[in-house]
């Protein structure tokens, strides 16, 4: 059996110096672990890739460690505003929703969009209007306020301004962004990325995440790409479709497409965050502008490897 798949997962970059207590390290590489090696039974068995980078973010969104799903921050007005998007390589299919509620895994509303509309990107209300159409049942507010996050809240309230979940200050350095990237057995690629955005960020601000070509991007021709950060940052580098023109246009590998992107994200905008890369031949590529970045893979079917 061909095991030439490939998938790498992330939970954020940032100065993430409060994971230089080993009992927090353990708790975020177990969860990276966990869901890599569900992501490796579902390509083992010949899913595609866009099953299984839904069914990895899913899980990460179902964790309340990060900062999507059911660990979603808090905007000015206390709400949960979630964003996420996905990308089929194949036919470059993409389905996102931005700015919405009571979803208890919108990476999923997402895949919904991509396979079952006209669209691709549905925001807030509408989104949630298309969301119970599909049957997707809402999930009460109290989901996803954790103490961790009210406490965050309190505290951009208290200094009177908002807070980067990848700011190299205080409190604000603990979580971000989620998302994976895959090639399956048959060489398609898929990327999917999910979050809550920043903590008392102003009600329907939109990041990178539902963004194609910005937070997310997925061609067979070239990579898959999904980002961490300051979105402002990579909506204004248009950073994914970036990597994938790399790859595509100058004959990059992974490595050298995510060297190349993180180059002109610092030089263009000083920009902050990391990224994970899939090139179209299933090699693995990460790297961040900040102290660190919560991540692992798989490539070529070999050993699952995580760090920060």
């Amino acid at each position: 059996m061909q095991q030439n798949y490939s998938l790498m997962v992330h939970g954020g970059a940032g100065a993430l110096d409060h994971v230089s207590d080993d009992r927090v390290a353990v708790r975020y590489l177990e969860s990276i672990r966990v869901v890599l090696e569900h992501g490796r039974e579902t390509l083992a068995r010949g899913a595609t890739a866009v099953e299984a980078v839904e069914q990895c973010a899913s899980l990460l969104e179902d964790d309340p460690l990060f900062n999507a799903g059911c660990g979603s921050v808090l905007n000015e007005n206390g709400k949960v505003e979630m964003d996420a998007g996905i990308m089929d390589g194949r036919d470059l299919a993409a389905g996102a929703v931005a700015a919405v509620g009571n979803i208890a895994n919108p990476v999923q509303l997402a895949r919904l969009v991509m396979d079952g509309s006209e669209h691709v990107l549905l925001i807030s209300e509408g989104a949630l209007r298309f969301a119970q159409h599909c049957g997707i049942k809402l999930t009460p507010d109290h989901y996803f306020f954790t103490p961790e996050r009210i406490k965050q809240l309190e505290q951009a309230r208290l200094r009177g301004r908002m807070m980067l979940d990848h700011d190299e200050e205080g409190e604000a350095q603990k979580y971000g962004t989620i998302g994976a990237v895959a090639r399956d057995r048959d060489g398609n690629l898929a990327a999917a990325t999910s979050t809550g955005g920043i903590v008392n960020k102003r009600s329907g601000r939109v990041g990178d995440s539902p963004v194609i070509g910005a937070g997310v991007y997925a061609d067979n021709t070239s990579c898959a790409v999904s980002a961490t950060g300051y979105g402002e940052d990579f909506m204004r580098t248009v950073f994914a479709k970036t990597l994938a023109d790399f790859v595509e246009f100058r004959d990059a590998d992974a490595r050298t497409a995510v060297d190349q992107g993180l180059r002109l994200l610092r030089r263009k905008v000083s920009g902050r965050g990391g990224v994970i890369c899939i090139d179209r031949a299933g090699r693995c590529a990460s790297g961040m502008t900040t102290k660190k970045m919560i991540h692992g893979w798989i490539e070529h079917g070999g050993e699952t490897l995580c760090r920060f």
